[in-house]
């Protein structure tokens, strides 16, 4: 597909920026967009990006090394006009958990963010962070960037909104900081009005098969079986009705298949732990959250990358299995469909859900620039075949050799290995 082409009816067209495993992508893919481009600095989740979007171009490199005539070049682009790039610089800086930092310098990416949006001259950008961003010295920063995009040729919506995902129909208590700008000469779109109702955890998760029910989830992170699914979101992310606002490619999958599923197993005593407390409750030793059928699941951390400990955030309980909920069930409290996948290894599929924007809510945020644009989105009709599964098991190494990047470019973990069955286990 050459987008470069002029006078060829398309779809428009967005480049992902920090994109990770590709929440963002896939919001905006669903939305009407074709995702041009992603760019993101750690191999793992750019093999896990190709894997969910093939006819995407994935460059493996830092914002703060790339061009947007690099990321033109690298993605045939040609002088197209960008429609919209989007994405959210780490926020570690000024998260609201931990310390908040106003001159940490891996804030200085957010200034590459700004600098690219200079370069690539998009119509649009989203700017998306953590609610962090808004609160005490860290709003002069927000202001900062802001005054900063004024200078570069786009005025921002204002006033900024935080917006929760439990809002736009995921089953998550998720707040995130969305910022929305438009070149000079192009509308502003509002910010996208919430919904009717929450989806809840169960409508959510409730139709998927018990992973300890199965053996070869112990070394495998998939297994074909049959189940039934009843709830309408269950039904969607699943692939077996269809969504009338959902303008994404169709992907060829096998929906018998439970993926990203490998079994966490705990103790006798965590389970008796897990099983006695309250639906709804935090348990009293491990802080982990047990999740409520009727209500959200509590907001999925990502846990530290590899130079920061490799530390796995903590996980919420099932509601009724006592254990901690699988790769594949944090992916449908996130919004991500059956049909994608993550890393097989659960400390990876974690992060790259927890480090990612849910679908849903990055759906709702890009429909409105499509609105603005006043292009009627049009599903395609072709279907895409995931790439090779290989992409899903890569470890670092592999990973940085596929795409020609130092294996030192995210810092290597160092882990030490516990026995299956101790408690850290369940972390």
């Amino acid at each position: 597909m050459n987008l470069s082409k002029k006078n060829e009816k398309r779809r428009p067209v967005g480049i992902d920026l920090f994109s990770g495993a590709g929440g963002l992508s896939l919001g905006f893919e669903q939305a009407g967009f074709d995702i041009a481009a992603a760019v993101e600095i750690d191999p793992v989740h750019c093999a896990v990006h190709e894997y969910n979007f093939p006819i995407t171009k994935t460059i493996c490199a830092s914002v703060a090394d790339i061009t947007g005539d690099q990321i033109r070049q690298r993605a045939n682009l040609g002088d197209l006009d960008i429609d919209v790039v989007f994405g959210g610089a780490p926020c570690q800086g000024f998260s609201l958990i931990g310390k908040r930092v106003l001159h940490d310098p891996r804030n200085q990416l957010v200034f590459h963010y700004v600098r690219l949006i200079n370069e690539l001259k998009p119509k649009y950008f989203v700017f998306e962070n953590v609610k962090g961003l808004t609160v005490g010295k860290h709003a002069h920063f927000l202001t900062e960037l802001i005054r900063t995009l004024g200078e570069t040729g786009y005025h921002v919506l204002t006033p900024y909104q935080v917006l929760n995902a439990a809002d736009y129909g995921v089953p998550q208590d998720r707040q995130r900081l969305f910022l929305i700008g438009a070149r000079h000469g192009f509308s502003l779109p509002e910010y996208p009005e919430k919904l009717d109702r929450n989806i809840t955890v169960w409508e959510g998760i409730g139709d998927l098969p018990n992973a300890d029910d199965f053996a070869e989830l112990l070394i495998s992170d998939s297994v074909r079986t049959e189940w039934t699914t009843a709830a309408e979101y269950g039904l969607q992310l699943r692939g077996l009705v269809a969504e009338p606002k959902n303008y994404g490619y169709n992907r060829l999958f096998d929906v018998h298949a439970l993926t990203s599923s490998l079994r966490t197993e705990h103790t006798k005593t965590i389970q008796s732990r897990f099983l006695s407390t309250d639906q709804g409750r935090t348990e009293e030793i491990s802080r982990f959250r047990k999740l409520a059928p009727g209500g959200l699941c509590n907001t999925l951390r990502a846990g530290t990358d590899s130079a920061r400990g490799a530390f796995t955030s903590a996980r919420p309980i099932h509601p009724i299995y006592p254990r901690v909920i699988t790769v594949r069930e944090a992916a449908r409290l996130h919004s991500y469909p059956d049909w994608f996948r993550f890393h097989s290894t659960k400390w990876h599929g974690f992060r790259q859900i927890g480090n990612s924007v849910p679908p849903l809510l990055g759906r709702a945020v890009a429909s409105q620039i499509i609105k603005a644009l006043q292009v009627t989105p049009s599903k395609p009709d072709a279907i895409l075949y995931s790439g090779n599964s290989k992409l899903l098991s890569y470890d670092m190494s592999e990973a940085s050799k596929i795409f020609c990047v130092p294996y030192t470019t995210i810092a290597r973990r160092q882990r030490t290995v516990p026995h299956i069955n101790s408690e850290t286990a369940a972390l």
